[in-house]
């Protein structure tokens, strides 16, 4: 059998051909996959010739061949799946253009702003991924789903926030859609939160006790992480950057690098013994310096995770000890800063939170109207 023979079997069996760059007066990547309509081998083709310098060539052909190649042996066909070649358009071009757009097309200078925040705060979200997307394919309903939750927890806004930013987003896809970048707006199916939804509840003296006793047995790491956010107020997100060299036991304070800090500011935070101990007993500060403290399953690890493990994490742990959903991951630092607050003063939570002023702080406080302070029941006063 010859090769060539070899190869068409291989590539029947497998119902494509592998992508492969094509150089000379013009530059592409081409390959084949079967059309089922015909029953017959179709080829599909990317063009490069839009692009002026060879190592820009070469670089897009690559990332292109990498991710054909993912989608082809993950079931894709793009003969039965149609996704023109302009979805392989790098995402950030594409929000480059979208900017480009906004300013001509004469809204007023606040919508422009909003416009240019809430792209900012996109790019944000995908340099907060691990993988972040390349394409604007991958802007796909699940990527934005998480987008809207990273908005609602990771950065503790409220439902209308996250619905703002929902629509925000609807109107980019209608742009991205009538570009022809995407077939269809995947923000149509996405719910609207209501904004008259329960607020998230702190937590209890009783029940933080039983989150440790529970955790403590159970999942040690995890509780390093809960007792993180009680203590040291910092955010997921922020929590998944940190590694273990910024970590000092001897001056007891952890330093939030402004690279990835919500307010882009360096700053430290304090820990207390009980994190310090904990630190100690688990040896994660044992791990190479650069390792980040909370990788996957929240042990020191070379790579950083995503920041979502720390509330699918936490869903489950609240469903063993049947909490309702009103207590979230977050419900850690309105509690830490509860309880700082009542100790220590309300300008000591406010700079442990790295919080701008106290009317910030005062916002994680919550009012429990039917509780009555035993204090109240022991005053005296002057009259």
């Amino acid at each position: 059998m010859s090769y060539l023979t070899k190869r068409n079997t291989a590539s029947e069996l497998l119902g494509f051909t592998y992508p492969k760059l094509h150089t000379g007066k013009t530059w592409y990547v081409d390959f084949y996959a079967n059309d089922p309509s015909t029953g017959e081998m179709r080829r599909k083709k990317y063009k490069l010739d839009g692009l002026k310098k060879i190592s820009e060539k070469k670089r897009r052909a690559a990332e292109i061949i990498e991710a054909v190649t993912r989608e082809l042996r993950g079931g894709w066909n793009p003969w039965v799946n149609a996704q023109e070649s302009r979805g392989f358009t790098l995402i950030q071009d594409c929000l480059d253009r979208y900017l480009e757009y906004i300013e001509k097309k004469g809204d007023r200078y606040k919508t422009r702003m909003r416009y240019k925040s809430s792209v900012n705060i996109l790019r944000e979200f995908f340099e907060s991924l691990v993988v972040p997307p390349k394409f604007v394919y991958q802007f796909d309903q699940a990527l934005i789903i998480d987008f809207l939750d990273w908005i609602l927890l990771d950065r503790d806004a409220s439902a209308r926030t996250r619905n703002n930013y929902r629509a925000w987003v609807f109107g980019l896809c209608e742009f991205l859609k009538s570009r022809k970048y995407i077939t269809v707006n995947p923000v149509e199916n996405i719910e609207i939160l209501r904004e008259t939804a329960k607020k998230r509840k702190d937590l209890s003296k009783e029940q933080l006790a039983k989150m440790r006793k529970y955790l403590t047995e159970k999942d040690p790491h995890f509780l390093l992480a809960c007792e993180m956010e009680y203590y040291t107020f910092i955010r997921p997100n922020e929590l998944s950057h940190l590694r273990v060299r910024d970590v000092s036991l001897e001056n007891q304070t952890i330093f939030v690098s402004g690279t990835f800090s919500k307010n882009h500011k360096d700053g430290y935070v304090g820990i207390n013994k009980r994190i310090c101990k904990l630190m100690i007993e688990l040896k994660v500060l044992e791990q190479p310096g650069e390792y980040y403290l909370f990788g996957k399953g929240f042990f020191p690890r070379t790579e950083r995770y995503n920041a979502d493990q720390y509330n699918r994490r936490w869903k489950k742990m609240r469903e063993e000890l049947g909490w309702s959903e009103e207590y979230q991951f977050y419900s850690l630092k309105d509690s830490g800063i509860r309880d700082l607050a009542n100790d220590a003063g309300i300008v000591v939570a406010r700079d442990q939170a790295r919080h701008s002023d106290v009317a910030t702080t005062n916002r994680y406080i919550q009012v429990h109207p039917n509780d009555v302070h035993e204090a109240t029941k022991t005053f005296e006063g002057e009259l």
